[in-house]
């Protein structure tokens, strides 16, 4: 008897770098925070679209050419996507990918971000900058739920892999990359304190 595991959805979590991340990791939190005070067009589109939460997303989404410090993340990053990409098998010989939008989120308590995926990239992720304890992990779909007929349901017990929703913890100086079709949310932020976390898309085209 064989039984084929087939079709796979990996998701790829590591140290940004094994040193001195705490520090990296102070000069980024200023940063955003401070982008957070002077971002107005961020503020008034996260007002209507990220209830009491702040995100560049819609005004400041390439943070890599307007910061030094960013720029640096992105060198940094850049390692880990190559890395995944290996592992997933992907042809990239005569086209590598390469980052185009890298924007700041900042979670105060009991604020969330229901489910989405990422249009038009390959590989997304997030780079994590604080996580107070309590902090809410990214929360991964199986894609393949829609389309379960006449299924039981998963025993508690179950294997990680069979599982139909898989929370990846929330560490600060950890990044998480995966496939930009796979469907995620991060639920409400039971800390007290603000989950701070840098998002960012790599594409193909």
């Amino acid at each position: 008897m064989t039984t084929l595991t087939l079709f796979p959805t990996t998701v790829y979590t590591a140290r940004l770098q094994r040193t001195a991340w705490q520090t990296f990791n102070r000069r980024l939190l200023a940063e955003c925070l401070q982008l957070r005070e002077d971002d107005e067009a961020g503020q008034r589109w996260s007002k209507k679209n990220y209830p009491g939460g702040y995100t560049s997303y819609n005004s400041v989404a390439r943070m890599y050419d307007v910061s030094p410090t960013f720029a640096a993340l992105k060198t940094k990053l850049d390692r880990h996507m190559r890395a995944y990409v290996k592992s997933l098998e992907l042809d990239t010989t005569d086209r590598e990918l390469a980052m185009t939008d890298c924007w700041v989120n900042v979670m105060p308590s009991m604020v969330v971000h229901s489910w989405h995926l990422h249009p038009l990239s390959t590989i997304s992720g997030t780079y994590y900058v604080q996580t107070p304890r309590g902090s809410p992990g990214l929360k991964f779909e199986d894609p393949r739920l829609e389309r379960f007929m006449a299924a039981p349901p998963r025993k508690a017990s179950c294997r990680v892999e069979n599982k139909p929703w898989v929370v990846v913890p929330a560490e600060a100086g950890n990044v998480v990359l995966f496939e930009s079709w796979l469907r995620h949310e991060v639920p409400p932020n039971a800390s007290k304190g603000e989950r701070v976390s840098i998002s960012f898309n790599y594409g193909w085209f």
